[in-house]
């Protein structure tokens, strides 16, 4: 492999770490939206009434967001909360909150 190749893919190789990682920061951030009502991390605190988000299953927050957005689910903030979220935002926000504790 001649000296530029090999230097390319090594370049190729370190960028994709940094982009994980701004992914994850990325869901993280999006994340901490919810925090207000539902709790950091998705904990939120005992006693509120409010459904905890941490640790449901990605597949099942996924689909309860969307129904939020198009209007499926009632709700009296998170329909328009949910509106302002691409689908590849709700998908990291329900990826994140299913690996929290």
């Amino acid at each position: 492999m001649k000296p530029t190749h090999l230097a390319a893919a090594l370049c190729l190789a370190a960028t994709a770490g940094i982009a994980s990682a701004q992914e994850h920061n990325l869901a993280r951030n999006l994340a901490a939206t919810c925090a207000n009502c539902h709790g950091t991390n998705g904990n939120p605190v005992v006693g509120s009434g409010m459904a905890p988000l941490a640790g449901i299953e990605k597949g099942r927050l996924l689909q309860t967001i969307k129904d939020f957005k198009s209007g499926a689910k009632p709700a009296t903030i998170m329909h328009q909360i949910a509106k302002g979220y691409t689908d590849e935002q709700m998908d990291l926000i329900a990826t994140y909150f299913a690996a929290q504790k």
